[in-house]
Order: structure tokens, then sequence, then C-alpha cells
């Protein structure tokens, strides 16, 4: 996962996946899902972002422990 931020646009994007998007589902205004053919999420596109979260948010996260018990068994 890669976050992008564009200051000038005010715009963040989420990379989930290096997977062709082919098509874009707004969620609310200024929230987009770049999707796949076959409907996977690979982007998420926040507009106005330092409106909607705090832009620190981007630079801490937690992992749940099932999220990490499934590493430790890969």
């Amino acid at each position: 996962m890669k976050v992008y931020y564009d200051k000038e646009a005010d715009a963040a994007y989420i990379e989930l996946s290096t997977e062709k998007a082919v098509g874009v589902v707004e969620v609310t205004e200024g929230v987009n899902l770049d999707v796949t053919a076959e409907n996977r999420i690979v982007g998420i596109e926040l507009l106005d972002a330092s409106k909607k979260v705090p832009l620190s948010s981007f630079l801490a996260y937690e992992l749940d422990k099932d999220l990490l018990d499934l590493q430790k068994a890969s």
C-alpha cells in the first residue's frame, strides 16, 4: 500500500494494488474508489483531503491482531 498527497490539489490517494483500474465508484462527494473490471478496489481517492481526515493519520497505522496472525502464517 502506498499513500500519495498532492498539497496543491489537497488530494490524497491510497494505492491498495498495482492492478489496472478500469472504473471509478463515487462513494460520496470527493471520495472515489478505483476498481478493476472484477470490481476489486485498487485505490481510494480523497478530494479536499485535509477537510475529511487529519493528514497526520496517514503517517501512523495499527494492524488488527487477526491481520498480524495472517502475516505470521504466510
